[in-house]
């Protein structure tokens, strides 16, 4: 009675994961589509450099803010429904791109397309996180960041192909009514679980469990080692294409080291996620991620040649994949189930954040000293992290994962 109980559990648990990576890998498939196009888009609408910036930063900062409080409205009113709010937000966003005439109405929509990110982004990590046996954690965070960051890399290229076939208009219609898809799936087909579905709790008992995960110093160092690695992150986003072209890497060379840091990182969160359900220190895995990452940096910035910017980007890829799918796995550990919406909300936050500090301050650092100084500063943010990471997380946590069972039912 108990095997067939525990295969019953487990059955939902792989059904339940596999309907949540399909939706993902669709909703930031159809999103990112349009990543690339709506840049372009603004310069045929008359807006500058400058304005294109600015409409960029309103979706990072936006979701961003909201991610956080995305997250806390997930654990009272329930994962589904602010997914599928989410998912709604950003369709509507799209067929709203395809009739904008301003570069204003751009920089409007990019605001309600981060709020949809901010509500479906965390949302749907802390729903991982409810369906998942604790024995489980890495290898599941392993699916779904795959499923989410091959989605962000596939779709630019759609979106590309589409706009060259057809026309910007085209790629926005496309990505709505693919996102639009996608609401019906997860609105039909995506179970509710147990301890995700809406709770009614007074503001004081809200106000009680937020205070007691803020103040949670094992969230803090989860949360401030994601900032350090996403500030890395939006180093190489922001300023690898520049420090590439500075020396002398042909521009077609330059898109090879964005593919293999993205195809690393992507492939390697599955077999690292099993790693980090085996292993009895997740707290190591993170930081040697975070190391490999810091030297990762270190090395770009040192970088003058094809090879020497690909071996670096294997690194970072590497690096990042193995930090983060142990980070996501520490994090529903270090939380009640009830507060997990709200700790993937900061978990998200510090990632737009990281990116977006990155952007704007280390531009500056560069005009100011050099490409070498800039990586290796970010370096040693990632170090710094490291070492706060260190002291702040208790490894206890990681016992959990061979004594704890799985107690979320997905009905």
């Amino acid at each position: 009675m108990i095997e067939k109980c525990r295969a019953a559990r487990q059955g939902s648990f792989v059904f339940a994961l596999i309907i949540c990576c399909g939706v993902t890998f669709g909703f930031y498939t159809a999103s990112y589509m349009r990543i690339p196009i709506v840049p372009l888009y603004a310069k045929t609408l008359g807006a500058d450099t400058a304005t294109v910036g600015f409409i960029n930063s309103t979706f990072f900062l936006t979701a961003g803010c909201l991610s956080f409080l995305c997250g806390i409205l997930s654990d009272q009113l329930g994962r589904k429904r602010v997914a599928a709010a989410g998912t709604i937000i950003v369709a509507l966003t799209s067929f709203w791109l395809a009739v904008s005439h301003t570069p204003a109405q751009l920089m409007m929509i990019y605001f309600f397309f981060g709020v949809g990110l901010a509500a479906y982004g965390p949302t749907m990590m802390g729903y991982v996180a409810d369906v998942s046996p604790l024995s489980h954690l890495g290898r599941s965070y392993g699916w779904y960041t795959t499923a989410l960051y091959v989605g962000m890399s596939v779709g630019p290229a759609i979106g590309a192909w589409i706009a060259d076939k057809k026309g910007y208009r085209d790629v926005f219609v496309a990505s709505g009514i693919a996102t639009l898809m996608l609401f019906f799936l997860l609105l039909f087909f995506l179970p509710v679980t147990a301890s995700t579905a809406k709770s009614d709790l007074g503001s004081t008992v809200i106000s009680a469990r937020t205070r007691d995960v803020l103040t949670n110093r094992n969230l803090w160092a989860c949360w401030l080692v994601t900032f350090g690695l996403c500030f890395s992150l939006g180093m190489f986003i922001t300023f690898i294409p520049l420090h590439a072209r500075h020396a002398a890497i042909p521009i077609a060379s330059i898109g090879m080291i964005f593919l293999v840091q993205g195809t690393s990182n992507a492939v390697l969160r599955i077999p690292f996620g099993h790693w980090s359900d085996k292993t009895s220190n997740r707290r190591r895995l993170v930081i040697f991620g975070a190391v490999g990452t810091a030297l990762a940096m270190v090395g770009f910035g040192t970088a003058t040649s094809l090879w020497q910017f690909l071996a670096y980007s294997v690194m970072l890829g590497a690096g990042l994949a193995l930090a983060f799918t142990s980070v996501g796995a520490l994090i529903p550990l270090v939380v009640p189930p009830y507060s997990r919406g709200l700790a993937m909300g900061g978990y998200n936050t510090c990632i737009y954040f990281g990116i977006m500090l990155a952007s704007a301050i280390m531009g500056t650092v560069i005009q100011k000293t050099s490409y070498r100084v800039a990586f290796l500063a970010s370096s040693g943010v990632v170090i710094l992290v490291i070492l706060v990471f260190a002291l702040l997380m208790n490894n206890r946590y990681d016992s959990q994962v061979t004594h704890t069972s799985h107690k979320t039912e997905v009905r």
